[in-house]
């Protein structure tokens, strides 16, 4: 859990900025949201094999725009 230290003559507005980035850093929220209702193991694994593809596929288009020769005249 981030820790905010108020500064002195620092305003309330700042360092709740500032904790709320630190709570960003940490990824707080998207844990939260994540563990707010329970996941079977089967749509666990189902979700992360999706996500696997998807890195995949997204690799595979990304490497293949790479690959391609520039266009030239003649």
């Amino acid at each position: 859990m981030p820790s905010v230290r108020i500064r002195e003559n620092e305003p309330f507005e700042i360092a709740l900025r500032r904790f709320k980035r630190g709570c960003e850093k940490a990824g707080i929220l998207t844990e939260t949201r994540r563990r707010e209702f329970y996941e079977k193991p089967t749509a666990m694994r189902k979700r992360k094999d999706a996500a696997a593809t998807k890195r995949h596929k997204r690799k595979v288009s990304m490497s293949a725009i790479r690959k391609k020769p520039p266009y030239k005249k003649f």
